[in-house]
């Protein structure tokens, strides 16, 4: 088959632009998953969409591939070209312009039978005409009445197709940025194609855009919770190269602010409790039937969010909740600290032990997911405990070891 840069399914491709990306720095050799030549067909596709980021470095095992995006500097992601190169058939294309000829205005209302005449009038005039039955007119009239592309309107008993009016997006501000911080920004991205060109007023500090790779997925896994249905998600390790079909209730999407990553929260019958699972190791979603209880299960995880840093539901050790305190000190002029543990604080509880002193204290289903924030303020905090002692002291060792490997005379 001659090699072509569209593509029919968008995961052939989101394994390599994440490899690419996040790891990258790979040769050849180093994917061994598919053949040589489905490597070198999704470089060149990669290459054709994204060539100005791509890179390569040559070693000693070969040339390295990499894209290298410099994100803060970047006000629109890169990444959503990936999700404009769908394939199509030569009877798609041309279906497509055809049908919207005939209705080249939302005036013009016309029933199927009218449709196909004229769609069977216009092809007549090619020296190898091509003839779409009434069957195949109405089920690609149906595909974009769905989309809002189309409307209908019945007349007695026929049916009526007209073109929906055509509104221009407005707000350009507000598609340039929810495009690039809401989930699903790529629909943003597909308006803002519309709009003639502009100045960007937005720049972005955390601007993960590694997120548009999972754009289908999460729109798959809104759709179910809109609807209120079970899902049957296929989930891969990429350590052990496996994938495990699981069968859940959909109920919220929590995003990371530290790493941007995307969690989807279900409750899993399997595991009978409400667990996360991560969008970029979600490779499909299969919508269900209704879920009866689905308003219950959401409900307590909007309870059990009083007890959540982070994505975990449940402790590592064995008691229900683990509870977490520290206190830090500041000088005068470092008022900030107190401010900022007060605005970053979630379900935590802040207290003024004195303009000078803070301490923050928080019961929570599992502390291990706030020790990266804590170590955030470490050579200002003065004490710390854990309820889970085990955690207390791979935490105090670690700083016992940072201080040994700066040469820091140890942690009195």
């Amino acid at each position: 088959m001659a090699y072509s840069e569209l593509i029919k399914n968008f995961n052939r491709v989101r394994d390599y632009m994440r490899e690419f990306y996040i790891y990258g720095f790979k040769s050849r050799d180093d994917f061994n998953k598919k053949s040589a030549r489905s490597y070198d067909d999704e470089r060149r596709r990669l290459e054709s969409w994204l060539g100005e980021y791509m890179g390569f470095r040559q070693t000693p095992d070969g040339k390295n591939v990499f894209i290298s995006i410099d994100s803060r500097l970047s006000n629109h992601n890169p990444l959503y070209k990936g999700w404009k190169t769908k394939s199509f058939t030569d009877g798609d294309i041309t279906l497509h312009f055809i049908l919207f000829d005939i209705l080249s205005a939302p005036e013009i209302s016309m029933s199927l039978s009218e449709i196909t005449a004229e769609v069977d009038e216009i092809l007549s005039g090619f020296d190898e005409p091509r003839y779409f039955d009434e069957s195949t007119v109405r089920k690609k009239l149906k595909e974009y009445v769905s989309e809002g592309l189309i409307t209908t309107e019945k007349k007695g008993k026929v049916l009526y197709y007209r073109r929906a009016i055509d509104v221009k997006p407005c707000g350009i501000d507000c598609l340039d940025f929810f495009s690039e911080v809401a989930p699903c920004g790529v629909v943003g991205s597909y308006l803002l194609d519309k709009v003639d060109a502009h100045d960007k007023h937005f720049a972005f500090k955390h601007h993960y855009i590694t997120s548009a790779m999972d754009s289908e997925i999460l729109f798959s896994l809104f759709n179910a919770m809109r609807k209120k249905r079970n899902i049957t998600l296929e989930t891969i390790n990429r350590h052990k190269d496996r994938i495990t079909e699981n069968h859940v209730v959909p109920l919220k999407v929590f995003i990371s602010v530290q790493s941007g990553r995307q969690y989807l929260m279900a409750y899993a019958p399997r595991f009978k409790r409400i667990t996360s699972f991560r969008t970029d190791n979600i490779v499909s979603v299969k919508i269900d039937d209704e879920c009866q209880v689905f308003d219950s299960w959401r409900e307590k995880l909007d309870n059990m969010q009083a007890h959540m840093w982070g994505v975990s539901t449940q402790s590592t050790s064995r008691e229900r909740m683990e509870y977490v305190e520290f206190t830090v000190t500041y000088s005068d002029d470092e008022t900030h600290i107190h401010r900022r543990l007060e605005r970053e604080k979630r379900c935590g509880t802040v207290k003024r032990i004195d303009s000078n002193t803070s301490r923050f204290s928080a019961e929570v289903f599992d502390a291990s997911e706030l020790v990266p924030w804590i170590r955030s303020f470490i050579c200002r905090i003065i004490d710390v405990q854990f309820s889970n002692k085990e955690l207390e002291k791979q935490f105090k060792d670690d700083l016992e070891k940072m201080y040994l490997l700066y040469d820091l005379g140890g942690a009195e």
